[in-house]
Order: C-alpha cells, then structure tokens, then sequence
C-alpha cells in the first residue's frame, strides 16, 4: 500500500534551494502563531511524523508571555516541561513575506498522545466534531480591520504608542482616493496572501483614518481559522518591511475600532444549503432559527471567548457602532447577530468580536451555541428592526471583562458546552488580564490626577 507524501513540494523546494527552513507553529490563547524554525531535513525526517517539542508555557500565557498559577496548565509547579506540537499537513503553505520559508500549524498533544484539551486548535474541532454528529458541517469568513500608521514599529513603541499618525487624513469608507500612498503596502498584504494560500473577495478602507478591511472567501471553519491567525502574522511582517505599524486592537483611540465580524453557514454532510426554507415566509429553515435562538441564549455566557481582552469592551460600548445588546435583525447593522444572504448564501454575520479576537475559539462558541439551539430546539423572538444600538428594551450584553467574566465562570451551559478544564483556564486568562491592569497606571489617571488632585 502506497500513501501520498504531503510535503512532496516541500522536498522539491528544498532541493532545487528555494527553501532552507519551516516553521512549525502553535496559535497560542491569543491565537498568535508560536512556535519555531526547524531545518528542512530536521523537519522531513522526524518533526513531520514524530513531532516537536515546545514548552507547556506557550499555551498558559498572557499577552507578555508571564505565566504563573491558576492555568490547569501550571508550568511554574510543573518544572516547565514540554508537549508535543504534531503537524497538520494541510495546513501546509509557504510564506511569500518571509524569505526561504514555509509554515505549518501543529496540534499540541500531551506526551502520551492525547490532545491537549485547552488548545484553541483542540476547541474548535471538539465543536467541529459536534457538528459532524448531527450530520453538519460549518463553513465562515473572518472580515478583519486594521489601523495603518505611518509611524514604524520601532517610532511606535520609542513614543508608547501616543500620538501616532494615521496613514490617511481623514475618514476614508469606500474611498478610493486618499489610499494611494498605501496602496504598496495593502498590494503586497493582498497578493502574498493570495500567494500563501488565502482566496481573496474583497479590500476596501474603513471609517477610521487609516483603517483598512480585507476579507478572504469562506472555507471550512477550521481552514479560515487558521487562514484568520496567519493572516493577522503576515499582515504585521509585511506592515514592517514597508515602514509602517499596524495594530488589530479592538480600540486604539476614541475613534472606530477594528472588528473581526465572523460569517458562518452550516452545510449537510453532501454540501446541501440546510439554513434556507425556501417555502417559509422568512427564507430560513426551522434548524436556521434554533441557530439563531441559540446564539441569543448562549451569547453572555460565551462573550468571554470573543472578547477576550480589557480592551475589547472599549469597542462594545455606546456609540462606538459595535453591538451593545442582545438581539437578531435581518441585515440589521446595530445587532450583534445579522442575518443575510438568500438560498445557498443564507448565512449569520457575528458582529461582537473584534480584531483581538481569538478565532479558533469565537468560530467553536459561535458553534457551540447554535448547537445549543438546535439540540434544545429554541424558539427565535422577532428580529429587530430598528436601531439596536438605542433601544433601552434590548437586553445588554457584558460591557466590561470582569463581567463576561463572572458570565462565564457562573454558567453551566459554558461549563456542560466546554468542560471544567477550559472554563478554569480561560477564567484564568481573564483574571491574570484584568490583574495586570488593575496594576498599571494610565494616562488618563496621570492627565486626570497629576495635578489637580
């Protein structure tokens, strides 16, 4: 019996010297991409079947990389030792921006074999895998934003990122004119994500001064979450080799903020549309509604999952044109479930995350809670027709972290949904967030008190 050889391009490369390393990576709690350069030869013969070793610490971090106790993964008692990262072969791809170089993601995996179950990886397949018991698969899209400076990373963080030029003048939606100057920078982001992999549809600017969205056709969940954390890689490499900073955080100023808005459809096991009913009078079939109802019904207990940071609820507040309550329209831009498309395109648009998010576990709680709609077959309430935004009647969703927080630590469904293991160590998550800040001094304290108090 005779079995392909997934890297028989990447022997082929290597050979004829157009390769000389690939990375093997891990999207961390942040869905960052972690992880580190193997010899090509070192990669063939071992790492691709037997994997490699990197420390357990990678995924009980924060943002800084400080970790401590309180994860279910506690390295500092546990003498910081090693898991296993396994490659996924269909991950494979090389990196256009990143001279001689390939990537693969890999699953983490305990020495014994067994996944590691707080991986995000591991999160959204166990949802996947769900799915696939009711004879469903999901397919989604990522539409992510970002603000373009025209400060360096090095100018950026020499001024504490204060008092950064954005790259354009002036609100720039739809434009096109005032991006010119931009254009080498957003060509190179579009065509070598093209190159690695990634099928474009859309680019255009955004609201904010210099605020750009690209947005990569749908794929299997799985495929665009790993397409979303090395788009969000590629992008920042390329933003340096040109001379500018780009950040995907929620909210950088008092000005729009930079939202991941998450498309997602559901399939059957031969590919048919399922969410759509032609014969009902709202186009949706009764599996689409329980979809729905479940979002509603799941979406303050799993806030936690796509809004991860003390910055995300700067994003979800009053007049900041991003979901504040807790309710359904049909292509109703002030809701944080939208409803649009007709027949095979028939699809729910996920307004609360933003560009922080961590996709492979937004896409798994965005599946999980359809999941609950449809095993417990809720019933959908009326869609909101009118601006969600001001309506004092919509129940509100969680507007700081603490209190997504103590949603998701309280709730039995996110600990019936995802376990106790990982709703202990994405607590922990928030709280060594919410710790780090409660520490730091601000400058709006400094503004604020320095004198006058």
């Amino acid at each position: 019996m005779t079995t392909t050889d997934p890297y028989t391009q990447l022997r082929a490369d290597h050979t004829a010297g157009h390769l000389d390393n690939i990375i093997v990576a891990l999207p961390d709690l942040q869905g960052r991409l972690q992880g580190s350069r193997l010899a090509i030869p070192h990669f063939l013969n071992e790492a691709a079947t037997d994997g490699f070793t990197a420390c357990t610490y990678l995924l009980a971090t924060d943002v800084d990389m400080n970790t401590g106790p309180g994860y279910t993964i506690d390295a500092w008692n546990t003498g910081f030792g090693d898991f296993l990262l396994k490659p996924d072969p269909t991950t494979y791809t090389t990196l256009p921006w990143d001279d001689a170089t390939a990537l693969v993601i890999a699953d983490a995996h305990w020495p014994d074999g067994t996944p590691v179950p707080i991986a995000p990886r591991h999160i959204l397949q166990t949802q996947l895998n769900r799915l696939a018991t009711h004879g469903l698969t999901a397919h989604a899209g990522t539409e992510l934003e970002f603000l373009t400076f025209t400060e360096t990373y090095d100018q950026a963080h020499t001024a504490h990122y204060h008092n950064l030029r954005p790259a354009t003048r002036h609100t720039i939606d739809y434009a096109l004119q005032g991006t010119s100057h931009l254009e080498p920078m957003l060509r190179r982001i579009r065509r070598e994500m093209t190159t690695a992999g990634l099928t474009l549809e859309t680019a255009r600017a955004e609201v904010h001064p210099g605020q750009y969205e690209i947005v990569f056709r749908y794929a299997e969940a799985m495929t665009t979450a790993d397409h979303t954390a090395l788009f969000k890689h590629g992008a920042k490499h390329i933003a340096a080799q040109e001379g500018h900073a780009i950040t995907f955080m929620p909210k950088y100023d008092e000005g729009e903020g930079n939202s991941c808005h998450i498309h997602l459809s559901l399939r059957g096991t031969n590919g048919e549309a399922i969410l759509a009913d032609p014969t009902a009078p709202d186009g949706m079939s009764h599996l689409m509604r329980h979809f729905i109802a479940g979002q509603l019904a799941a979406l303050p207990d799993f806030t936690l999952l796509m809004a991860p940071n003390i910055n995300s609820y700067k994003r979800l507040q009053p007049g900041a044109f991003a979901p504040t309550g807790i309710t359904w329209g049909r292509d109703n831009r002030t809701c944080p479930i939208r409803v649009i498309g007709h027949g095979h395109s028939l699809r729910i648009e996920h307004r609360v995350p933003g560009g922080d998010t961590n996709p492979y576990l937004a896409l798994a709680a965005t599946i999980a809670a359809g999941l609950h709609g449809i095993e417990n077959q809720l019933p959908l309430p009326a869609p909101h027709t009118t601006n969600a935004l001001t309506d004092p009647n919509v129940p509100r969703l969680p507007s700081t972290l603490t209190e997504a927080l103590h949603h998701w630590e309280t709730s039995e469904l996110a600990t019936k949904t995802f376990g106790d293991t990982i709703t202990t160590h994405y607590a922990q998550a928030a709280r060594t967030e919410l710790a780090a800040f409660e520490r730091a001094t601000t400058d709006w304290e400094r503004q604020r008190g320095f004198e006058r108090l």
